[in-house]
């Protein structure tokens, strides 16, 4: 069979019975344009600049209150609550910034949050840009849960900043076209090796939908689910069925081209990202916080990076990446890709830690 270029690309070669199932999935007819689509021209930092500020944000402990990069000025911003920290920032390369409130207080609030307001429809994360915890509220949070969680914003005081997205959050999972499990369309993630097998990240809630998936709408079989989380966190490991399967570690670009994958690495707040998803295909956009949580109507899930790239239902489990590095598989959100929004993604790193994974 002649090699067929999608999102999902499905390879079979004659004779081999070699499956190739490559990060993202299907675009369809009508979706957003790939060139469009792509990551904007913003300068971007190296890999060893990211790191270096994290591992001095953490040095700092509460001295710091978490950093972001500045695209427009082409600087990472390291908050800090202790002046006598500034000139260790500058001998880094970064820009101190002197606020309010430490990460203690701010985590202190995401607590509080948590304790007394994990209500189906919201979401929150600690944006040091705005050296405040945002809290969203989707419109399905109406009546006594409203001012359930009205009382508690008004008891944190500045320390939140409250704003409303324009549909409710939801995993976007959906029935059609992409990887098909039994009765679910979603994304694949990332090819991923373990042991030395073949294997594919996506959406928890993928794996919990389905324990198959084929490369083609009630097509064969060629992959099982092994290990699914969700709610909580929300990814799943697929195994191949074929153990000598081509599983190429690259995404798809949706215009003939592909981006290789590398190596997993930590988003960071202003980092400019891409997605690919069988919906939509690829969309870019910006990490707006970290460690957010989500309150699906499924259930809660911790730790996810908040961005204002946009998903459709479908793109589930798909590709969030910056150049080479795989960041993010796609959970869920609220909007699309006509009027915006906002999508969340759990972190690649921590499924690749937990299923002793590794990039092919």
């Amino acid at each position: 069979m002649a090699q067929r270029r999608t999102t999902l690309t499905t390879r079979a070669l004659t004779g081999a019975s070699v499956v190739v199932l490559t990060a993202g999935a299907a675009l369809l007819p009508g979706a957003g344009s790939a060139t469009a689509a792509l990551a904007s021209a913003a300068p971007k930092p190296d890999a060893t600049q990211a790191a270096s500020t994290a591992a001095l944000v953490a040095q700092l402990g509460d001295r710091a209150a978490g950093s972001y990069y500045d695209a427009a000025a082409r600087h990472f911003v390291v908050n800090i609550t202790d002046s006598s920290a500034a000139d260790q920032v500058r001998g880094t390369g970064a820009v101190p910034r002197t606020v309010r409130y430490s990460t203690t207080q701010l985590r202190g609030v995401l607590s509080t949050l948590t304790q007394r307001a994990r209500i189906a429809g919201t979401a929150w994360a600690i944006d040091p840009r705005k050296d405040k915890v945002v809290v969203t509220v989707d419109p399905t949070v109406t009546g006594a849960k409203r001012t359930r969680l009205n009382t508690v914003v008004k008891s944190l005081g500045d320390r939140v900043v409250v704003r409303r997205a324009a549909t409710a959050f939801k995993p976007l999972i959906a029935g059609g076209d992409a990887i098909w499990g039994s009765s679910v369309r979603c994304s694949l993630g990332f090819n991923v090796s373990v042991n030395g097998a073949p294997y594919f990240l996506t959406a928890g809630h993928c794996g919990n939908a389905s324990s198959t998936w084929s490369d083609s709408q009630g097509g064969r079989e060629v992959a099982q689910t092994v290990n699914s989380h969700f709610p909580g966190a929300d990814y799943a490991l697929a195994r191949y069925d074929d153990a000598n399967s081509d599983h190429a570690s690259v995404v798809d670009l949706h215009n003939g081209g592909s981006q290789q994958i590398t190596r997993a690495a930590d988003a960071y707040v202003g980092e400019s990202v891409q997605r690919s998803g069988s919906t939509s295909g690829v969309h870019g956009g910006t990490v707006n916080g970290l460690d957010a949580t989500v309150n699906y109507e499924e259930g809660s899930v911790s730790g996810l990076i908040d961005t204002d790239v946009c998903a459709e239902p479908g793109d589930s489990g798909g590709a969030l990446f910056d150049g080479d590095a795989a960041i993010g598989l796609t959970s869920g959100g609220s909007g699309d890709c006509s009027s915006g929004g906002e999508t969340f993604f759990q972190p690649v790193p921590t499924a690749v830690s937990a299923e002793g994974a590794s990039l092919p």
